[in-house]
């Protein structure tokens, strides 16, 4: 929990304290600017006072005084002009810094955050990602972001009220030591009524953040799952449900606005009924000739100019709740230790072996079964090897294993050395071009168009790319929208070739395909990619028969493992599997699936 209710208030602010040291310490040389820029508005809105009082007392009251003859001298005019003026400019000049800093300083902290978050995102294996919900991680790397440095734009101005409170405090006890005592018994009133205010709120924050982070995470997950929400009739149930999260979101933050509006309504009453005392008492004082009018002016008007930073000060304070609750999810997604990569596990084979597995075992946390259970294989470098099985046998799991994205839970893994790719069912395309969706993650310097095409041409996606409105240039939209899927695979596929790898995996990458299209991608392979060492699940007839071997796998087990034809004779249950597929592609259903390639 971020925050209790029993925690002192030292300890929370001490928490505080050092959340803001550390975001500022991100981007010191900026805040430090735009606190010097802030620290000279304040210095000239005591001088402002002090210029005033001057003014009324050498140019203003005179002109209604008989004994000076109702007339000033210009050059005292001038002087009163050009002071107001420059310490007006001078001020003005410390607004723009501060404004101007405190922002740069607040976005590129945004700035370093997010790029921390997205890197540890990177860093982190697969296995790290199963865990954790894809909307939540989206969260943390925006909503939660842009709620931490909400803290930062208020921060500057707020340290400079401090400097003003205590030299302002300081001017008006020696302006009047009377009025002064009055004046700053009202400062430790307002802080105090920031601090009870800052440690009654502070939970609906942290609740209200919680429950934004949640909700945001569930939106997200909702779209991404649209069109399985409406196949299957959900979507008044998830309506519900986000509206359920949504209202928990709106009562934390009724209940933090609640308390602000009671909040905002003490600032407003306490320095007014303030300043009503100190034009009264003045006003007695000036008669009694304890001060002037200057003096008195001067004095109600700094201390009108102090209330609006004093309410900053509890601006800042009131958003440092939900700022740090914010802040605690992000922290705690960087400082997150990195899982052990998979791929740091798998040991290395010699020619003629491309991949061996050895009483390789993998059991999901928390289930009794292993989805593999001591498979033990050898592939042959060069070769096209088909994983077989029935849905659920464990099939994609194998093949995770050898890619490194799954850790063995049992036995070894061990693959030669040289470049892996591996081509998902689901392709997966980012927002951006082809080519971009073509050469991600590689250098352009040494990968030029030529290449990009020719990576094409061997997944058959070359056509229709040089028929889009801009060629590489298109782009396919958020997840390849704009393309079918079996394009969709083709260039996801091209994005593997590009990077010639020695060892290919493929889970169910050509299903998508239409047969056709299917047999000239895996002849552009064995053709271009002579030395690579392709492992594919397959679950289509016509794709097994032209592997050179065939991994049948069963309830985590490798039955069999030889030649198509060979185990179509001597093993009666792979012989019913694939007739079994033959059957299935032979409906209607299954020929309209087929063509989908298009």
């Amino acid at each position: 929990m971020i925050s209790e209710e029993s925690e002192p208030s030292f300890a929370r602010g001490r928490r505080y304290v050092a959340f803001l040291l550390e975001l500022v310490s991100l981007h010191r040389r900026l805040f430090v600017i735009a606190v010097a820029g802030a620290s000279v508005y304040a210095l000239c809105t005591v001088a402002s006072s002090i210029a005033v009082e001057w003014v009324i007392d050498n140019v203003i009251v005179p002109r209604f005084d008989a004994d000076t003859g109702f007339s000033v001298d210009t050059s005292t005019v001038v002087a009163g002009g050009a002071l107001i003026i420059g310490i007006g400019v001078l001020r003005g000049a410390g607004v723009v810094v501060r404004r101007a800093f405190a922002g740069m300083c607040q976005w590129r902290v945004a700035q370093t955050l997010i790029d921390r978050v997205s890197n540890r995102f990177v860093t982190q294996p697969a296995t790290w990602h199963r865990r954790h919900s894809d909307g939540q991680l989206v969260a943390r790397a925006g909503v939660d972001v842009d709620t931490t440095v909400q803290a930062m734009a208020p921060i500057p101005f707020a340290t400079s009220t401090v400097l003003m409170v205590v030299v302002s405090g300081a001017w008006l006890l020696v302006t009047d030591l009377v009025l002064g005592l009055v004046a700053i018994t009202v400062f430790p009133l307002l802080i105090g009524l920031n601090v009870m205010y800052q440690h009654r709120v502070d939970q609906h924050f942290d609740d209200a953040q919680q429950a934004l982070g949640e909700f945001s995470g569930a939106v997200h997950e909702s779209f991404e799952a649209v069109q399985l929400v409406k196949a299957y009739g959900a979507g008044d149930r998830e309506t519900e449900r986000l509206s359920l999260m949504a209202g928990r979101i709106r009562d934390a933050r009724v209940r933090a606005v609640h308390l602000r509006g009671t909040f905002e309504a003490l600032l407003d009453a306490i320095p007014s009924a303030a300043n009503i005392g100190i034009v009264l008492l003045g006003a007695a004082r000036v008669r009694s000739g304890d001060l002037t009018i200057g003096e008195l002016s001067g004095f109600v008007y700094l201390f009108s100019l102090l209330v609006f930073p004093l309410r900053v000060i509890g601006y800042a304070m009131s958003g440092l709740p939900q700022a740090y609750a914010g802040y605690h999810r992000v922290k705690a997604t960087i400082d997150e230790p990195l899982d052990p990569d998979p791929v740091d596990s798998i040991g290395t084979t010699e020619p003629p072996v491309a991949v061996r597995l050895t009483d390789v075992s993998f059991t999901y946390a928390g289930e009794p079964t292993p989805v593999v259970d001591a498979a033990t294989a050898e592939i042959r470098s060069g070769t096209v090897t088909a994983v077989v099985g029935p849905t659920g046998g464990g099939k994609t799991t194998l093949v995770d294993l050898i890619a490194g994205i799954l850790p063995a839970t049992g036995g070894t893994v061990a693959v030669a050395p040289g470049g892996r790719a591996m081509v998902f069912q689901e392709a997966f395309l980012f927002g951006g071009t082809v080519r971009d969706n073509v050469t991600v993650g590689l250098s352009t310097d040494t990968l030029d168009d030529a290449h990009v095409w020719q990576a094409l041409g061997w997944a058959c996606a070359d056509d229709f790319v040089r028929a889009l409105p801009d060629g590489l240039d298109t782009t396919v939209g958020e997840r390849g929208v704009t393309l079918s899927g079996g394009q969709r695979q083709r260039v996801a596929l091209a994005r593997a070739l590009v990077r010639r790898p020695t060892l290919l995996l493929l889970d169910d990458t050509t299903s998508a395909l239409d047969p056709a299209t299917e047999l000239a991608v895996l002849d552009n392979l064995r053709a271009a990619l002579a030395g690579t060492t392709v492992v594919m699940v397959a679950s289509r007839p016509s794709t097994v028969a032209l592997a050179d071997e065939v991994l049948y796998v069963d309830q985590g087990h490798i039955v069999d493992h030889g030649s198509h034809d060979r185990l179509m004779r001597d093993v009666p249950a792979y012989r019913e599997l694939i007739e079994a597929f033959e059957t299935d592609r032979a409906e209607p259903a299954g020929g309209a699936a087929a063509g989908g390639g298009s």
